[in-house]
């Protein structure tokens, strides 16, 4: 997941075109593909061990298109772009021209990221209804039709806000690092952010080398935490053929300090991690990695702590 190119004022949400050219360069000389978001569907549904990457750009800034698509455009890469309605045309933003323009490229497929990019989560079922259906109105007058892709702001959501997107959209991107697999609810897809402060060229090397963690269930399945539920406890059912369970580490970020979390085994399949402090940050994270035999599988669990 991307947002701006050589925007260096923003480093959270930026990359520098020179480092995105070695992360793009990195990837082919690993052989991986890159997939044609048109595949998604067939390619999750149909088990496949040969590893693809799609990539992703969020918010639809100038900094993409001026800096960024010139040189995907070149290398027929393929890529989702989301972008908010309201702020197109705006300064800093692409617009609707030069959206229509990468739509009909077939290399970029449009995305809805909401209409505002409001923390839509906090808001109400009919709040957010209706700034979907904002955009899909603006959406659908420009450029036809209404997309099949949908990316959380800020990676937030609720089982409500879930339910409300699954009802107009495919699939559902969050910010929540991990690899896409089989086991992987198709609205609450995982992604790497890539930045400048993670996205240097030894972690990038790691990311694409990672391998899909899978499981079966993970609890609470609500992901939007108010105080009486923060901090949650977690119980994640891993299916019977993964081995090696026991070399598994997480990590979170309670209490707004990263640390390694307690862990303990149930049963067999069933690990139950300990948070023992209160997620104080916007956002609670959990990442957990397994050295195995393949190699390191990884997936991450972010939380939302309400604001109200």
């Amino acid at each position: 997941m991307y947002h701006r190119f050589n925007e260096s004022k923003y480093p959270s949400t930026n990359i520098q075109m020179d480092i995105f050219k070695k992360q793009i360069e990195i990837i082919e000389n690993s052989k991986i593909t890159f997939l044609n978001p048109k595949n998604l569907k067939k390619r999750i549904n149909e088990p496949n061990e040969k590893k693809m990457v799609l990539l992703t750009v969020d918010d639809g800034f100038s900094s993409f298109y001026d800096n960024a698509w010139p040189y995907l455009k070149d290398k027929k890469i393929p890529f989702i772009l989301f972008i908010s309605t309201e702020t197109v045309g705006k300064n800093g933003y692409m617009n609707w021209n030069q959206i229509k323009e990468i739509q009909k490229s077939n290399l970029g497929f449009i995305g809805n990221h909401s209409h505002t990019h409001e923390y839509l989560v906090d808001l109400s079922d009919q709040e957010i209804k209706n700034d979907i259906n904002n955009f899909i109105k603006i959406f659908k007058k420009e450029l036809g039709f209404n997309p099949i892709f949908f990316s959380y702001p800020f990676g937030e959501y609720s089982l409500n806000f879930i339910n409300i997107i699954k009802s107009k959209f495919n699939f559902a991107f969050g910010q929540h690092s991990g690899v896409i697999d089989l086991s992987k609810d198709k609205m609450q897809l995982p992604r790497f952010p890539i930045n400048e402060k993670y996205g240097d060229l030894d972690r990038f090397k790691s990311i694409i080398n990672l391998l899909p963690f899978y499981y079966k269930n993970i609890t609470p399945k609500e992901r939007y935490l108010t105080d009486k539920e923060n901090p949650p406890k977690i119980l994640i059912e891993f299916f019977p053929e993964q081995k090696n369970l026991k070399n598994i580490s997480c990590y979170s970020n309670e209490a707004n300090k990263w640390r390694k979390s307690e862990t303990f085994f149930k049963d067999e399949n069933n690990l139950e991690i300990l948070i023992n402090e209160k997620f104080t940050t916007e956002r609670g994270r959990i990442n957990c990695s397994l050295n195995d035999q393949e190699g390191w599988r990884w997936f991450g669990i972010q939380f939302t702590i309400s604001k109200i």
